[in-house]
């Protein structure tokens, strides 16, 4: 058995505002409308970009909902009808008519795999422990190292000094 992290990251940090563990062979579709629910409540998102595999009526709704804007490519057999969601005929028209500008708001979604490299990186890619529950604290405990050190570097570059 083995653990899968489906998380949201902003893309000027790679601070990673929503998190869930699944087992490994969980969809990552599935775990969309959580993370952006939990990023919503803690975080202005104005953009989402996602891969495919999010593309979806449900998910392109919910970002719509939150006042985002999605760039998540359509796939090769998607219709522009709308069925209930005239924002879904709106953004296929614009992927397929204006794909150059969706591609430049479209690749920054190469930040989540960044993100991703960098905590394998500081922390290793496999986890030490055996039991389920201590799987996914090792790997939220990962998680959270990596958003500390994410803040930390940032406090360097902008110059953030603390009183004693």
């Amino acid at each position: 058995m083995w653990m899968k992290a489906h998380i949201m990251s902003g893309v000027k940090t790679n601070i990673i505002t929503g998190v869930e563990v699944t087992e490994g062979t969980a969809s990552d579709s599935k775990q969309f409308k959580y993370l952006v629910a939990d990023t919503a409540k803690n975080f202005q998102i104005r953009e989402i970009s996602a891969d495919k595999a999010y593309s979806s009526r449900e998910n392109l709704k919910q970002i719509k909902d939150i006042g985002a804007m999605p760039y998540i490519p359509f796939k090769i057999n998607s219709k522009p009808t709308s069925r209930g969601l005239p924002f879904w005929n709106k953004m296929w028209h614009y992927y397929n008519l204006h794909k150059e500008d969706f591609l430049k708001h479209y690749h920054k979604r190469s930040n989540v795999e960044s993100t991703m490299n960098m905590i394998k990186a500081k922390f290793g890619s496999s986890l030490r422990s055996r039991a389920r529950d201590a799987q996914v604290s090792e790997l939220l405990a990962k998680v959270l190292c990596h958003n500390i050190c994410v803040v930390i570097q940032e406090m360097h570059e902008i110059g953030f000094v603390t009183r004693s």
